[in-house]
């Protein structure tokens, strides 16, 4: 099924993502899936990549000042339940955002479902840019969030 993604950076400190949980929660609106990611971890990445390539993506500065720059902050993506209530929330707030697209599927928690799941995606020439995903319990279905390059191919697979 296609949702709504909200993306956006907040300060990495103590407190932030309370504070956006709390302004949610205390108008309705839920929080159905989360992630967050150090921004700092794309610059980790580059230096990884450097580190097999042998060769310098950037200047060595400048791979400390967006080291610097970029723990400052930590990009979330989420779902809701009431992507629109949200953003007007967040646009009350003057949080910057973005709205993104994303196929979210409820899986069986068994092996091999994400397997089967990212296989489709695979035979049909579909990138996935990024996943995640949660798990309640044993016996609970599992909700994954993929971010795929062809959302219209992707929609038509994971109708």
């Amino acid at each position: 099924m296609v949702r709504t993604e909200i993306s956006l950076f907040l300060k990495n400190v103590p407190g932030e993502l309370g504070r956006l949980s709390a302004l949610l929660g205390a108008n309705g609106v839920n929080i159905d899936a989360l992630m967050i990611q150090d921004a700092s971890a794309y610059v980790q990445q580059l230096f990884q990549a450097r580190g097999k390539s042998l060769q310098r993506i950037a200047s060595a500065a400048s791979y400390n000042s967006m080291r610097k720059d970029s723990a400052e902050f930590a990009l979330i993506r989420m779902l809701t339940d009431n992507t629109d209530k949200a953003v007007n929330l967040l646009s009350e707030q003057e949080v910057l955002f973005d709205l993104m697209p994303v196929v979210a599927l409820q899986l069986e928690n068994r092996p091999g479902e994400l397997a089967a799941i990212t296989k489709k995606f695979g035979e049909e020439g579909i990138n996935i840019n990024y996943v995640y995903g949660s798990v309640a319990g044993p016996d609970a279905k599992c909700l994954f969030v993929f971010c795929p390059e062809d959302i219209d191919l992707a929609a038509k697979i994971f109708k």
